[in-house]
C-alpha cells in the first residue's frame, strides 16, 4: 500500500486542482512558489495573491449575467464589494479595478470611502450601500457624503428610527435613495429566529406608506435581503426569498421608484479539495425565481445586487506556518507545534469551529500521519484538529534529523475576515505577534512580483500600546 502523502491525496481528490499543483515536492498556490517565500521571508507569515480578486468579481460577473441572458431577464446586476470582509488599501482598490461598487458597515467606513475618492479609485456615481446598525457619527457620515453629491449613496434603513436622521440631516436637491433591510428569518437550527438586522417583514409595507410614501425629499430604491447561513441549495433558502421578491411586488405596485432586490453576500467559498458548489446552477436559480414571482403579480423585475465579501477575497490570502516540533502526549495523539498561534491569526478556526483549506509545503513525498496542530499561546483551546472532510488532520511527517529541512504547512483560502477578528496589530493572546504579510501581484510587465506588506510585529510596538514605552 502506498502510504506517502501525495499517494493520500491522489487516492481522496482529484489533484491537482486550480489553484493548487505540486512541482518537484513542492506546493504551489496559484502558481505561486511558496518555498521560495518561505526562503525569503521566513515563516510564519500571511500571503494575499491579488490576482485571484479579479479572478472571481469575473466569475460571479459573468454567472449572472450569463444567467440573465438565459433566462431573457429585463434587470441588470450590480457587484458590490463588502468591504468589512477586509479593508486593507491593497485590497479594495484590486477590487474597484473590476469595475464594482461599494458596501460599508460602520461610521469609520465612510473615511475610508473619502480616502478612495481622493485617490480617484472611485465617484461620485459609485454605488455605496450603506448597511448595519447605523450610530449617529455613521448617520451623519453617511448624510455629508450624499451632501458632498454623492448621488449613488444607499442607506438602508435597518430600524425605522433611522429614517428620522436622514430627514433631519440631509439637504440634497434631488430625491435620495435609500433601502430597507428586511429581517430574515434564519433556519430552525439557528440560534435565534430572526435577524437582529432589519426591519420586520410584517411592518414594511406599513411603514413605507405612513413616513416615506409621498416625500419628495426621498425614494425607496431597494429591498435588502441577506440569510446568515449563506445562499445554499436547500428548501429554506428558496422560501425565505421567495417571501422577499413578493414583499417587493407588493411594495412596487405602490412604490414606483422600487427598482432593486439586494440579496447580500453568502456565496461559499472552497475550504476543502472536495469542495463541490454549482455557482452557475446558484445564480440561474435566483434569477429564474425572481422573474417567475415578478410574473406571477405582473410587475417589472428588480435589478440585482449582490455584496459577495468572502467570496471577493477569501480565496486570495494564505497563511504559512513552520512546524517547530513534535510532541507525543500519550501513546496516540501526536502534536505537531506551529510558530503561531491560531487564534492570534485565524480567529475564525478557534471562534466559530471554521475549517480552512490546509496542506504541507514540502514533503509530499514523506510517509504521513494523524497529528494535531498546536499553537503557542498558553490557551488550551489554541489548536486545530480536524478538516472540513474528515474528522482528522493528516501530515507528511515532520523529520527530525538536524539537517532535515522543517515541515512547512499552508492555510489557504483565508483571505477574509482572519485579521478583521483578530486586529491587525495591537495587544494578542500571550503577546503572540502579527506575522509578516507578504502581497503577490503583476506588475506592469505582466510578471508575478512580491513585496512585504507589513513585518512581523515588534516588541516594542507592543510594549508601547501597553505603555511601558512613552
Amino acid at each position: 500500500m502506498n502510504n506517502t502523502y501525495s499517494d493520500l491525496v491522489d487516492q481522496t481528490f482529484h489533484f491537482p486542482q486550480e489553484g493548487f499543483n505540486v512541482e518537484n515536492n513542492y506546493l504551489r498556490f496559484n502558481g505561486v512558489d511558496i518555498k521560495r517565500l518561505i526562503d525569503k521571508y521566513g515563516t510564519p507569515f500571511k500571503l494575499t495573491y491579488l490576482p485571484k480578486i479579479g479572478q472571481q468579481v469575473a466569475k460571479a460577473k459573468k454567472m449572472f449575467n450569463d444567467a440573465i441572458k438565459k433566462h431573457r431577464y429585463d434587470g441588470s446586476y450590480y457587484y458590490c464589494y463588502c468591504t468589512k470582509s477586509s479593508h486593507f488599501s491593497f485590497i479594495v482598490e484590486e477590487t474597484l479595478k473590476q469595475n464594482v461598487h461599494l458596501e460599508t458597515s460602520f461610521a469609520y467606513d465612510i473615511e475610508i470611502i473619502k480616502q478612495l475618492y481622493k485617490r480617484r479609485k472611485i465617484t461620485k456615481d459609485t454605488f455605496i450601500i450603506c448597511n448595519g446598525f447605523k450610530t449617529k457619527p455613521y448617520t451623519r457620515n453617511i448624510a455629508r457624503l450624499i451632501n458632498d453629491g454623492f448621488k449613488n449613496v444607499i442607506p438602508i434603513l435597518d430600524n425605522k428610527n433611522e429614517f428620522d436622521d436622514y430627514k433631519k440631516l440631509i439637504r440634497a436637491k434631488e430625491p435620495v435613495k435609500i433601502g430597507i433591510r428586511i429581517a430574515a428569518e434564519e433556519e430552525p437550527a439557528f440560534d435565534f429566529y430572526t435577524s437582529r438586522l432589519g426591519i420586520r417583514s410584517r411592518d414594511i409595507l406599513e411603514f413605507y406608506v405612513d413616513k416615506i410614501k409621498g416625500n419628495n425629499k426621498f425614494q425607496l430604491k431597494m429591498l435588502h435581503f441577506f440569510m446568515n447561513k449563506g445562499i445554499k441549495d436547500d428548501v429554506y433558502y428558496w422560501s425565505e426569498l421567495n417571501k422577499v421578491v413578493n414583499l417587493y411586488c407588493q411594495l412596487k405596485k405602490i412604490c414606483p421608484e422600487l427598482d432593486s432586490v439586494n440579496i447580500g453576500g453568502g456565496f461559499p467559498i472552497k475550504h476543502s479539495l472536495g469542495f463541490e458548489y454549482d455557482y452557475q446552477y446558484m445564480a440561474n436559480e435566483i434569477v429564474a425565481t425572481i422573474k417567475k414571482v415578478c410574473k406571477q403579480h405582473k410587475v417589472p423585475v428588480p435589478d440585482i445586487y449582490t455584496e459577495f465579501g468572502s467570496f471577493t477575497v477569501g480565496e486570495a490570502g494564505a497563511v504559512v506556518y513552520s512546524v517547530l516540533d513534535e510532541k507525543m502526549q500519550n501513546d496516540r495523539e501526536i502534536w505537531y507545534m506551529i510558530d503561531s498561534s491560531f487564534i492570534t491569526t485565524l480567529p475564525d478556526t478557534w471562534g466559530i469551529g471554521e475549517k480552512f483549506l490546509m496542506l504541507p509545503i514540502n514533503r509530499w513525498d514523506e510517509e504521513y500521519q494523524e497529528v494535531h496542530l498546536g499553537g503557542l499561546t498558553c490557551d488550551s483551546h489554541d489548536f486545530y484538529t480536524s478538516e472540513e472532510h474528515i474528522n482528522a488532520v493528516f501530515l507528511p511527517k515532520a523529520g527530525k534529523e538536524k539537517n532535515d529541512e522543517p515541515l512547512y504547512i499552508g492555510f489557504f483560502h483565508t483571505g477574509a475576515y482572519q485579521d478583521q477578528l483578530a486586529g491587525y496589530g495591537g495587544i494578542k493572546h500571550c503577546m503572540i505577534p502579527s506575522p509578516k504579510h507578504v502581497v503577490v501581484e503583476y506588475n506592469k510587465e505582466g510578471e508575478l512580483e512580491d513585496w512585504l506588506y507589513a513585518k512581523e510585529q515588534s516588541p516594542q510596538s507592543m510594549l508601547k500600546l501597553l505603555g511601558y514605552i512613552r
